[in-house]
C-alpha cells in the first residue's frame, strides 16, 4: 500500500531551503517553484515540483496525491512557474490516464524519492500506472 503524504516539519523545512535554490536555478533542470492562486481566498501559494520533460513537452505531476496546490491549479486552469529567476505563467491541461501512465512512470524512474507514494514500481507495465493516475493528478503544461 502506498504511504499517506504528511507535512513533517523536515518535509516544509525541505521545500524553504529547495525553493530559493530552484529560483536561482541551483536545483538542477527539472526543479521549479510552482506557484498558484488559492481556489476561495485567491491567495498566492507556492511550492517546489519536479517537472517531467517527456518527448518534448513538459508535464507537472502530482506525486503525493491531492493536495491543496492539485485543487487550486484545476481551479485555475493556470500556475506559474519560476526557475532562474524567470518566471512564466502556463495553462495547464489535466490527462486521462491512459496518457498520464508513461509520464508517471517516467516520473517515478527520475525521482525515486517518491517511491513510497506510488503502489506501482518502476518496472511496472503501464497498465499499474494507469490505476496510479487516480491518485496522481497529471497535467500537461502549455
Amino acid at each position: 500500500m502506498a504511504a499517506e503524504y504528511r507535512s513533517t516539519f523536515v518535509r516544509r523545512l525541505g521545500n524553504r531551503l529547495i525553493s530559493p535554490l530552484a529560483r536561482l536555478g541551483l536545483a538542477g533542470k527539472r526543479m521549479h517553484v510552482l506557484t498558484v492562486a488559492g481556489r476561495t481566498t485567491g491567495r498566492r501559494y507556492s511550492t517546489p515540483v519536479q517537472l517531467v520533460f517527456h518527448r518534448g513537452d513538459r508535464w507537472l505531476v502530482a506525486p503525493y496525491g491531492e493536495r491543496q496546490w492539485v485543487r487550486n491549479a484545476r481551479a485555475a486552469g493556470e500556475v506559474e512557474l519560476t526557475r532562474a529567476l524567470r518566471t512564466e505563467r502556463s495553462h495547464i491541461e489535466e490527462v486521462d490516464a491512459q496518457t498520464a501512465a508513461p509520464i508517471l512512470r517516467d516520473y517515478l524512474k527520475k525521482t525515486p524519492v517518491t517511491k513510497s507514494f506510488f503502489e506501482a514500481g518502476v518496472d511496472a507495465p503501464l497498465e499499474e500506472f494507469e490505476a496510479e493516475a487516480s491518485r496522481h493528478a497529471v497535467f500537461k503544461l502549455a
